[in-house]
């Protein structure tokens, strides 16, 4: 399906895949080629989030949807630490041509390891994970799970108290879940 190039959309990998941290209505779920995601810190950040670097032999799969009314501006604003990108329709794997299609990423110059001073933060990885168990079920989850890099990254249980802007309620399902997840991977949750 050929979507009108005067719509164009964002490609979202992580938080952006959950449809409650974000008011952009529609988007399907497509997998691009020539990426692979990684947690990393940005100048200016106190913790790490998810970012992506070109990766040849790369793809990952994540949310599509339209930029509110084609205006950058609140997204651009969300993603600050992040350079907007254009995406080939040519390297949309799976879902529908899209002309204007743009990923976020900080520039790879920019680039830090998460550390115990800037770790991930556990109530932006619930939002992630849910997001993906919400739009990819299971097999998508375990799928982003496989084509995301530095898992060995310090994460601070904050579910308490979130420090993520964006955090949502978790089930006690994806709750257990996550953690089973994160254990299976022998992450560092302080």
């Amino acid at each position: 399906m050929h979507q009108n190039a005067q719509h164009p959309h964002f490609f979202g990998y992580g938080s952006l895949v959950n449809r409650a941290t974000h008011d952009h209505d529609g988007g399907q779920i497509i997998t691009v080629r020539g990426w692979r995601r990684l947690w990393a810190r940005a100048p200016g950040r106190d913790v790490a989030f998810l970012t992506v670097r070109p990766d040849p032999d790369g793809q990952i799969t994540g949310l599509a949807a339209p930029v509110a009314a084609g205006d950058w501006t609140a997204l651009d604003l969300r993603e600050a630490a992040y350079t907007r990108n254009p995406v080939p329709a040519s390297d949309i794997l799976q879902g529908p041509t899209l002309d204007d299609l743009a990923i976020y990423a900080v520039p790879q110059a920019d680039l830090g390891p998460a550390s115990k001073d800037a770790p991930v933060l556990l109530s932006y990885i619930d939002v992630v994970f849910q997001g993906y168990l919400r739009e990819t079920g299971p097999k998508g989850l375990a799928e982003f799970i496989r084509s995301t890099d530095h898992w060995d990254a310090p994460i601070k249980n904050d579910r308490a108290a979130p420090i993520y802007p964006r955090a949502q309620t978790i089930t006690a399902a994806e709750r257990d879940l996550i953690d089973a997840s994160l254990r299976d991977l022998g992450a560092a949750v302080f």
